[in-house]
């Protein structure tokens, strides 16, 4: 008749997991002493006509005496409750905690027990009560047994916390909820009893919902939000039909949804579920006749539970969420650790690239550009190498993106700028016989804007006491073409210096040689992607190129004359290349045929050689 009610199964909204079980904590353990005991029989009549549901236990458990509240609460009449088991009455033997308590009360060695419990009324539906046990004053052969209906509060409490557990615009789980759902997946004791040990996470936010609040007001921005919350619990729904259970939608604020899958099964799991809810959300939205479009961007996350914690399965789910916005939008895309590692380490390197400068990590080595003609060193190229204590020697395509970023370029590049000016002094004053070299260093757009770039080369030049015309400074096509205001002052300001600038990879951008008129350049570096497209050996038909190639090359190094430029072609790598631009007019090569990039002795060495190709095919066998 009477029975312990299976936790969570009351009526209204779902109780608290701690309140959905058996409660005995140590404040309910009364062990105070008792005031003065008095006589029993006075408070006869206050029991039996007291509203609160009373009786009293024997020290063998047994109801003595019940009066009539009790009765109605537990649906039976006041006599037929003596002789009864007093903790069956009210459960409480049912875990070992509340057993133990009671015992200790029955023998003496306890001065109270109190514990929550959920009963069955015979006439179907379920209560809470408060059950407290203590000594009878006066006697020492009974306990009063107390029991208090707290249903009403217990329903109250389960509302409250439905309202803090859930959002009120989509009434789906919020952040909290979420979190405290995951935090129980992610424990050892969940996954290791059953399931597949598994877990998977699709992170999503919407496309373009911004421009939707901004434009059309929060009211039909909410209105958005509750609809897409509908299709995603409809694709959670269809994707638990097959399987153990239901994956838990939630909404983790603003238009950020998260699609929780326990005992995942697997990618392919997450990847279906992942589908549906592109498909779900990218169908149009009737909105009272208003008529909207959206997208989704969905990041993917699927892994053992063991060894995951809460917080590394979001940052990699909001990782992911990040490769799927950057990668075009309206997509999902898979956590892969070894892009997150290449991330990582980015982070690093950005986190230590300014310290890294005063640390002096950094060093310079130099690549020949030597004379189509005479095949003797004319200049050299400056390029920035990192000496990083963990990642080793990194060169300039793996952080200068992020100096450019970060601003740590313009440090970066007054440095440079003096180390290589300064060598290029060290280089003409040891070889006072030899005509000097020019030295060439790359200069970002960001050091024009961030820096009076005029000002920094001046005080270096002054300082090495290197001649102007001995400094090239190398700019790409894209930074240079189509400048005005502050750069072109810039670099007329270099040129009327006497500094010579060079247009960088050549051929990838805008190639439009009339403008090249208009600006102070000198110098124009073809890019390699021009050079390897020309024959590298006469024997080997499937290494020849198309004849546009050089027909391309040649009339760009004809224009560019006209126009009093010089001309340098990159990566150049083989004899056959070198030979085929000498005789179209290049003026100077660089590349693997002559040097890689090598340290100032080196540099040093090659001064004064009448064949750098052949000294170099020693160096670089």
């Amino acid at each position: 008749m009477r029975e312990r009610a299976v936790s969570g199964t009351s009526e209204g909204p779902a109780p608290a997991a701690d309140l959905d079980r058996p409660v005995v904590t140590e404040s309910e353990i009364d062990t105070s002493s008792r005031t003065e005991p008095l006589p029993w029989p006075p408070y006869r009549a206050v029991f039996t006509a007291a509203p609160l549901a009373m009786a009293v236990v024997d020290r063998e458990g047994l109801v003595v005496s019940a009066n009539d509240a009790l009765a109605a609460l537990l649906g039976s009449a006041a006599d037929e409750l003596a002789g009864s088991v007093a903790a069956d009455l009210v459960d409480l033997t049912s875990d070992a905690r509340s057993r133990h308590a009671y015992r200790e009360v029955l023998r003496g060695r306890q001065s109270r027990l109190r514990c929550t419990r959920r009963l069955k009324h015979p006439d179907g539906h379920s209560l809470w009560v408060q059950v407290t046990v203590a000594p009878l004053p006066g006697e020492d052969s009974a306990v009063l047994l107390s029991v208090a209906d707290v249903s009403a509060r217990r329903e109250l409490q389960a509302r409250l916390r439905h309202l803090q557990m859930h959002d009120p615009v989509t009434r789906l789980p919020n952040r909290t909820l979420f979190f405290e759902r995951l935090s129980a997946a992610l424990d050892a004791e969940s996954y290791e009893q059953s399931g597949t040990g598994r877990i998977g996470l699709c992170y999503l936010d919407l496309d373009g919902f911004k421009a939707i609040n901004d434009t059309l007001g929060h009211r039909v921005g909410d209105r958005l939000l509750a609809a897409v919350a509908e299709r995603l619990t409809r694709c959670a729904d269809e994707a638990g039909r097959s399987r153990t259970s239901v994956p838990l939608v939630a909404r983790l604020g603003g238009d950020e949804f998260a699609l929780l899958v326990e005992d995942s099964t697997g990618t392919e799991q997450l990847a279906e579920l992942a589908e549906a809810i592109l498909r779900a959300v990218q169908d149009p939205f009737d909105l009272s006749g208003r008529r909207l479009s959206v997208s989704a961007s969905i990041g993917v996350v699927e892994r053992h539970a063991a060894g995951t914690t809460p917080t590394a399965l979001m940052q990699a789910a909001d990782t992911t969420l990040y490769w799927a916005k950057a990668d075009g939008k309206a997509r999902w895309t898979l956590f892969d650790p070894e892009r997150n590692a290449h991330r990582m380490t980015r982070q690093a390197l950005a986190s230590t690239l300014r310290p890294a400068i005063d640390r002096a990590e950094f060093r310079l080595e130099y690549q020949p550009l030597v004379g189509m003609e005479d095949d003797r060193l004319h200049g050299v190229e400056a390029l920035v190498r990192w000496n990083h204590p963990q990642f080793g020697v990194l060169t300039p395509n793996r952080f200068i993106g992020l100096a450019e970023e970060d601003g740590s370029i313009v440090p970066l590049g007054r440095w440079v700028l003096r180390t290589a000016c300064e060598q290029a002094r060290r280089w003409q004053l040891d070889h006072p016989d030899e005509p000097p070299i020019f030295v060439s260093v790359n200069v970002a757009v960001r050091q024009i804007w961030d820096s009076d770039l005029v000002a920094d080369v001046a005080q270096t030049l002054a300082e090495t006491e290197l001649a102007p015309h001995l400094l090239q400074l190398e700019l790409t096509e894209s930074a240079v073409m189509g400048s005005a205001g502050r750069p072109l002052q810039t670099l007329k300001a270099l040129s009327d210096m006497g500094v010579r600038i060079a247009i960088d990879d050549f051929g990838t951008g805008y190639s439009n040689l009339a403008y090249l008129s208009r600006l102070p350049v000198s110098a124009l570096k073809l890019d390699g992607s021009f050079v390897r497209g020309f024959q590298y050996d006469d024997r080997d038909a499937a290494t020849r190129a198309n004849p546009a190639d050089e027909v391309v090359v040649e009339a760009m190094i004809q224009l560019a004359h006209r126009l009093g430029l010089t001309v340098t072609a990159e990566c150049v790598e083989t004899s056959a290349q070198a030979t085929r631009l000498r005789r179209i007019g290049c003026d100077t090569g660089q590349g693997w045929l002559y040097s890689r990039p090598v340290s100032p002795d080196r540099i040093s060495e090659l001064l004064g050689t009448p064949d750098v190709q052949a000294e170099a095919g020693v160096a670089n066998p």
